[in-house]
């Protein structure tokens, strides 16, 4: 019968001491086989550091007082030794025996055990359970010294004599310690075999889905649950998607007891059948994608929440006989279940040219030589992957949740669904740090606000009218489903910076000490200002899209020269932006110190915004980025730079602008590109204008930026009421 033990997983908050103690009072801790190994290293004598280290690393660690070590009386174990620092060594080991921690857990091992051999009706076998030959010196002690026969012949003088005679004369000289070991080897021995016999009946596998608190040191239990982490599979799940630092923000576990948790789970991998992957001991930047691959692999269980790369639909639940399927020789795809129709519609929407997905590919160190079935939805668009989310999400819920096909989904279905998306289980939400190559990936953040819910009903509409254009089904479920009127999408054009606000950040940024990072910002955030760009965009284009233009002004014989960028846009579409003068002489400044030419034109080729160019010195300790000085930065590069920027302007402003440094360190670089929006048609340029350089696919999209009347309207009803 297995020892009582532990199994609730519920508990988020620390519990009290009054509770603490009541659980230790109905509850016993499970033995593991480290347990056992670990008692019988103390009862052969073994040296207690190595065998505390090798079996229960998970207790804790432990130092021995050096005070201590030195104040121990000697003994014939330390005679038995020719140095002092062998001497030295033995008491260390004495000590660290004689540790309270040690002692406890050993006295708790042969209480458990005793325990176990009085309800099997073994009362000998306990008793001698409880025996510590340490504590029985009149039985005989390891280390007496006593010499080997061939030692003791040499120095009696035996040499002559018959072996007979030999033992014989060792027997009379040595007989009492003889028969004092011998005894107390025959109780080593019996000790053994209950310990044997005793692991066989009681021993515990350490199951993934075992609490915490079954297994580790209550501490370290109890932090872990305040943490979110009640069971091992959790712990694993936390271990495998946060890599070494996993155990950061945890209180009181550093990395030393990180470590030892870490090799508890090694050490019962085969039971848990799971375990810590390779890719926990390297750094980020160093890990290979085929790595990553495999820490979630694909066809995970079916209730797991995973992403679409990961899914694996059952078969019951796959659509193959969705209840609203068409003939397959009337559908225009060749999809045969829901899975590979949802991919096919993925696919459909505009992608990215194949030169980007090679730089992407290089940036993931994808080693592979030819890429699998599935290997693009590494590499999506920003369309592709706001599709793939939605339709991700609606696939799990339809799963786990339904337990239906898409394929076989109704009306009624979807406005559960629309419910569903106002208020998402806390187990389906995770920040969107979480990547999702790792354990700890869940399909949304938290509830989704009416904007969003509106957007998620927009895609899904546009995936089942796709499949019922291409008849792969009968019908669309989402039509006639409405969004209230409070849920309409709007821009949230209050995410701009006034004009004060935004000359303050100038002065901010025009300070900042003369390095390659922030010379960078000082190129990136003027730019954004004046062109209105989206942060996909500024960080793809190069010199090679960038030319000085002369244009006729019409009617006149003059002509309007200026520079002009060319970006490749949302929904891939072209359009040219024009660039001050000044952002153009401030980014020929950055190229000369990225050893490029100062003139844009001369450098082909070289992104506008590089890699940090004084690492090496100002960070020597940093792993380096292995792309060339001519390559562009990471999207999440920028936007970390910016936001930081912007977090330390309001921490300047906070003293005599409170309101103000809030909106400040709400800022990012999206609100660049409202601000420009704002700004410009503040100033007068012209609609049509406006609408061209931000890329908008309709005037109305750029009308809602402005706010001058309204402006223009308060300043009014101020002068009235100060009347008043």
């Amino acid at each position: 019968m297995p020892l009582p033990h532990d199994t609730s997983n519920s508990p988020r908050e620390l519990p009290s001491a009054a509770a603490r103690r009541r659980r230790r009072s109905v509850t016993r801790r499970q033995l593991h086989r480290g347990h056992f190994g670990f008692l019988r290293a103390i009862i052969q004598g073994l040296h207690a550091r190595p065998m505390w280290e090798r079996y229960l690393a998970e207790e804790g660690e432990i130092e021995a007082d050096a005070e201590l070590v030195a104040s121990l009386p000697a003994t014939a174990d330390d005679q038995a030794v020719q140095t002092d620092g062998d001497r030295l060594e033995v008491r260390a080991a004495r000590a660290f025996a004689g540790h309270p921690k040690v002692r406890r857990v050993t006295a708790w091992l042969r209480d458990e055990l005793a325990a176990a051999a009085g309800r099997a009706d073994r009362p000998g076998t306990a008793r001698r359970l409880r025996l510590d030959l340490r504590d029985f010196r009149q039985i005989g002690r390891p280390g007496l010294g006593l010499p080997s026969l061939e030692e003791f012949v040499a120095e009696a003088g035996l040499d002559g004599f018959g072996e007979s005679e030999q033992l014989a004369a060792y027997t009379e000289r040595y007989g009492s310690a003889l028969k004092r070991e011998a005894k107390r080897a025959a109780l080593m021995r019996r000790q053994l075999a209950a310990i044997d016999w005793l692991e066989e009946k009681y021993v515990q596998p350490v199951l993934a889905g075992d609490a915490c608190r079954a297994w580790l040191a209550e501490p370290l239990a109890a932090r872990l649950e305040v943490a979110g982490v009640s069971t091992l599979a959790d712990l694993l799940d936390r271990i495998n998607g946060l890599g070494a630092g996993w155990a950061r923000g945890i209180a009181a576990i550093g990395a030393g007891k990180a470590r030892a948790i870490e090799a508890f789970l090694r050490v019962h991998a085969e039971s848990l059948g799971r375990g810590i992957g390779g890719h926990v001991a390297v750094p980020r930047r160093q890990r290979y994608a085929h790595e990553l691959d495999r820490v979630v692999p694909r066809g995970a269980p079916d209730n797991a929440l995973v992403p679409l790369d990961k899914l694996v639909l059952p078969a019951a639940l796959d659509g193959r006989d969705g209840a609203y399927r068409l003939p397959q020789a009337r559908c225009l795809i060749s999809a045969h279940n829901d899975y590979e129709a949802v991919l096919s519609w993925l696919r459909s929407k505009p992608g990215l040219p194949p030169e980007q997905v090679l730089r992407l590919r290089e940036r993931r160190r994808d080693v592979s030589t030819a890429p699998g079935p599935y290997d693009w939805l590494q590499y999506l668009s920003n369309t592709q992957r706001a599709y793939r989310k939605e339709a991700e999400r609606f696939l799990l819920w339809a799963m786990l949740a339904r337990r239906k096909p898409l394929s076989s989904m109704d009306t009624d279905d979807c406005l559960a669904y629309r419910d569903f998306l106002a208020a998402p289980p806390a187990d389906w939400c995770a920040p969107r740090s979480r990547e999702r190559w790792t354990p700890l990936w869940r399909p949304f953040e938290g509830p989704l606000n009416p904007r969003a819910q509106a957007y998620a009903i927009g895609v899904l509409t546009n995936l089942y009218g796709y499949l019922n254009a291409k008849n792969y089904l009968a019908g669309n479920p989402w039509q006639g489903i409405h969004v209230p009127r409070s849920a309409k999408p709007e821009l949230d054009v209050g995410r701009s910076l006034t004009e004060d606000q935004w000359t303050f950040v100038s002065g901010c940024l025009a300070r900042l000490p003369a390095t390659s990072i922030h010379q960078r910002l000082q190129v990136a955030l003027p730019l954004l200002y004046a062109t209105g760009l989206r942060l996909s965009e500024v960080i793809s284009v190069t010199t090679d899209d960038l030319e000085w233009v002369s244009l006729a002004k019409p009617g006149t014989s003059e002509r309007e020269e200026g520079w002009w960028l060319t970006v490749v846009g949302k929904g891939n579409k072209l359009r040219r932006v024009p660039v001050p003068d000044t952002a153009v002489t401030a980014l020929g400044r950055y190229l000369e110190a990225r050893g490029f030419a100062a003139d844009p034109t001369a450098s082909r080729g070289v992104a506008l915004l590089g890699h940090a160019t004084d690492q090496a010195e100002r960070a020597p300790w940093a792993k380096r980025h292995s792309a060339g000085a001519a390559s562009g930065l990471a999207a999440a590069t920028l936007y970390r730079q910016i936001k930081r920027f912007f977090q330390a302007c309001a921490a300047e402003l906070a003293p005599v602008d409170a309101r103000g440094a809030e909106r400040l360190a709400s800022a990012s670089t999206h609100w660049m590109r409202h601000t420009h929006i704002s700004h410009a048609l503040a100033a007068g340029a012209p609609l049509e204008a406006v609408k061209q350089n931000a890329g908008h696919a309709s005037l109305d999209t750029t009308t809602r930026y402005v706010t001058t009347e309204d402006a223009r309207r308060m300043a009014a009803m101020r002068r009235l009421w100060a009347k008043t």
